[in-house]
Parts: structure tokens; sequence; C-alpha cells
């Protein structure tokens, strides 16, 4: 084509022809650059999950590619088109269209009863036959202009949304968004009455329009990347902040209480939890322990366990009866939420008489093991339950409680749901007989059974792919010393 159009036509006709081109290869080329920038960036911040960047550069790089490779200068320094790149260059015309109104919908909404949604699936399905019969019939100009219909469509689907009462989600930039549609919207029918001859127009400013709207959507598009970037910086700093202060609600040290050891495991699933321990020393040889389960994860269980922290220190004088201390906690927290609810354990053990006493709120119950006597063989793993109604939703709810003897070497574990309802990739359940044929099997000191069942929980949850643990764990060990 090239040889011969140098046959037939003049020098200055070529550089006429030249000079005509040369600001659509300008455009072309910056444009391509511009969508081939935008998918980078994307690429480099995929995790924030936002999307606007790769719908941008998906439409405007192939636009600006397809607009230089139609230019004589472009031609004359590559050589001829193939026989394929009509056909190519139509499937990019259609193909481009799609990220375009992705990104329409990202800024605008799925619109009146998803009009935007139902638009963009008719164009997949026009665009799929158009091609096909492109290829079919062997003639690429068998669909002039693939979007003609669409950028009409398009104010329509706005006047709909307008007139039916549609609410978009907030722009903050809508002015600048609708100077580039309304930039396209008149260069495109600018062309396509051009295109008939009815007038002596030349029908050559789209790509300009889909500049100016490039441009538009460019700014439009960053303002917005920038501004999640923003939030997610502020959001983080604040996690790490809730992190912090949630770190110091729970005790930095054991209780010093003679003839027990007691070993503690806390393993948030998420950077703040609703898992919350406690202790109410007496003196040191009583104590009050607490282990307590807030519904949900994350923030809003973080901040219900906070307020459990300073309604548990409000129980010292009773610490001794774990009915009055259950009660008090419920009355507490009653009427401060709505969609949470609280489980809990709590134990007061004398080592004066060598007993404990136990109750429960909705929690799961208490295991214990009498090791190494007579009376009960080290594999005699037992459940002891005691329990009323979950914490924070019935002002007078009552609890009841059981007193235990200790037996010499006796073993407690105190834990939260997260242990029992640890999956496997099977969707398989830990459960609490796997839990108590653990706890009766171990012979080591309680830090090391500690650390030995986070361990086992690890490797049940995982099985043979990654997984992260579905809850929030707590366990306290405590191993008691006979009194001499």
């Amino acid at each position: 084509m090239i040889n011969a159009l140098l046959v037939t036509v003049s020098e200055e006709q070529l550089r006429s022809n030249l000079r005509q081109d040369l600001p659509l290869v300008i455009l072309g080329s910056i444009i391509a650059a511009i969508g081939v920038a935008a998918v980078v960036v994307h690429l480099s911040r995929w995790q924030s999950g936002e999307r606007v960047l790769l719908w941008f550069g998906l439409f405007a790089g192939p636009y600006g590619l397809r607009l230089l490779t139609n230019t004589i200068p472009f031609q004359m320094a590559f050589g001829e088109p193939q026989r394929f790149w009509p056909y190519a260059n139509k499937l990019v015309e259609f193909a481009t269209l799609v990220p375009a109104l992705l990104l329409f919908e990202d800024f605008y909404g799925k619109g009146w009863r998803s009009s935007v949604r139902w638009l963009i699936g008719a164009y997949v399905i026009f665009a799929t036959i158009a091609f096909t019969s492109i290829v079919i019939t062997g003639r690429p100009d068998l669909f002039p202009t693939a979007g003609i219909g669409t950028v009409f469509l398009l104010p329509a689907v706005l006047l709909l949304g307008r007139v039916m009462g549609y609410k978009p989600p907030h722009a903050q930039d809508k002015g600048v968004l609708s100077l580039g549609l309304l930039a396209l919207f008149l260069t495109f029918a600018h062309d396509r009455i051009a295109s008939t001859r009815l007038f002596d127009w030349h029908a050559d400013t789209e790509p300009y329009g889909v500049f100016v709207l490039i441009c538009c959507l460019g700014y439009a598009a960053t303002r917005r990347v920038l501004a999640n970037e923003r939030l997610l910086v502020s959001l983080g700093e604040e996690m790490r902040a809730a992190t912090r202060i949630q770190s110091s609600i729970l005790p930095r040290t054991k209780p010093e209480v003679g003839s027990f050891h007691l070993a503690v495991r806390y393993a948030p699933m998420t950077a703040v939890a609703g898992d919350f321990y406690d202790f109410l020393a007496v003196d040191e040889k009583r104590i009050g322990i607490l282990v307590a389960d807030v519904t949900g994860h994350g923030v809003p269980a973080a901040l219900i366990a906070s307020m459990l922290k300073v309604a548990f220190a409000g129980q010292t004088a009773h610490a001794d009866d774990p009915v009055r201390v259950l009660t008090g906690l419920n009355r507490a927290l009653c009427g401060k939420f709505e969609e949470h609810f609280v489980t809990a354990a709590y134990v007061f053990v004398d080592l004066d008489k060598f007993l404990l006493r136990y109750a429960g709120a909705g929690h799961p119950p208490l295991l214990i093991v009498s090791r190494g006597t007579a009376k009960a063989p080290a594999s005699d793993s037992r459940e002891v339950e005691a329990n009323g109604l979950m914490l924070g939703l019935f002002p007078e709810a009552t609890y009841s409680s059981v007193e235990i003897p200790l037996d010499a070497g006796a073993r407690i574990l105190l834990y939260t749901d997260g242990i029992v309802e640890s999956m496997n990739a099977a969707r398989e359940e830990f459960g609490k007989s796997r839990l108590k044929k653990f706890l009766a099997s171990s012979s080591s000191s309680a830090s090391q059974l500690a650390d030995a069942l986070l361990l086992e929980l690890r490797r049940w949850s995982t099985g043979e792919r990654e997984r992260g643990q579905d809850d929030d764990i707590t366990l306290l060990v405590l191993d008691f010393i006979p009194a001499p």
C-alpha cells in the first residue's frame, strides 16, 4: 500500500499526509505510554484491591497503540500491515471498550437496576457476535465502528438513572469526568455525522475527544488511588495503635502465687482480637483467673474486650465468689452493645484449702487431669461445666459455681473455642475429644504442654495446604504442686 502510494501521489501530497498524521502519532504514543504506566502502577499496588488504574490502563494502552499503528509514518517505518492486521485492529477496537465500561462502572456504580452491568453484558455479546461475523465473512469493514451504539447508550443510561432517582457513589471529580465524557460524545458524534458526507466536514476529531477523556479519567483515577493509599496508611496506623492498646490491657506478667505453675498462650487471628484473660490476685495463696471470648473478630471485639478489662477490675472485692464475679460482669456489659456477646470462664484458686471454685457463662468447659496418683491414672481427663447464659445479653441472668478439691499434681486447662473449633483442610474440627486425649497424654511441664498444643493445632489446621487459623486462641495451663 505504501509503495503504491509513493508512485501515485506527489511528494507534496505525501508530506501533507505525513503532517496530517503527525499529531496522531504523538497522540497515540502519549496515550499508549499513559496506559502502560497505569497498568504498571496498578501491579505495584495490587494488594490494595483497587482496580480503577487497571481498567484505565487496559483501555488507554491498546487504544493509543491502535491509533499509532494506523498512521502513515508508523507504517512507513515498520512496513505495510500484514493480512491479519485489519482483523487484529478490529479485535483491539472491540476489546478496549470492555475495560472502558468497567472503568465507567467503577465511578458510576451499577446504575439503576444494574443498567450499567446490563449494558456491559449486552456489549460483550454484541462484540463477540460482530467479530465472529467479521472473521467468517472476511470483511473487517463489516462493522465500521465498534462503540457507536455504546457512546449513545451511555448518556441514555445516565439520563435513565437520573430520572429514576439512582444515586451513584460519591465521586470527588464528577465535574472532570463529565467534561471528558462530553468531549468524547461531541467528537464521536461529529465524526459519525461527517462520515455520512452530508456536510463538508472532516471526520478526524474522535482521537482528540478520547485524549481529553483519558486525561480526565487519568486525573480522577490517580486522585482516587492516592486517596485510597492515604486511607490505607491511616487505617494501618490506627490498627497498630489498636494492637498496642490491646496489648496493654493483657497482663504483662504472670502472678506470683506459690504452689502452682502457670503457662499462658495468646494467639490472635488478626492484629487485634476478642479473646481476653486477666487475674485478680487476692494474696500470695489466692487468685482469680478469667478467660473470655468476645464474638466476632478485629477492632469491634477488641473494644469490647477493653470494656471487659475495666468491668473485671471492679470485681476484686468478691474475687473468691465466681457467681458474683460473672453476675457483676454481666450487669456491667448489658446494654453496652447490640450485635455481640461474651462467653467467659472464671476460676478462683485457694491454695490454703487446696481447692478451686469454677463458674462459666456459655464458655467451653474447664478440663482437669489428675496425674500420677492411685486415685486417678495419668490418662484420666474430665470436663467440669457450670454454665449460665453468655455475658452482655440478659441483665437478670443467673450463674452457678462448683467447688473442686485439687488432687496432688492436678492439671487444669482453661481455653477459648478457637482450639476445639480449629478446622483442618477437610473442614473437620479438632474437637474436645482430641483436646482431652492430648491433655491427658502429656507429661511435660505446663509451658511445654502449651507450646506443644499450639504446634499440634497448627499442624491440624494447615494439613497439606497453608491456611490461617479460623479464630482467636487463648489457653491457660495450671499445674498444681501439692502442699507440704
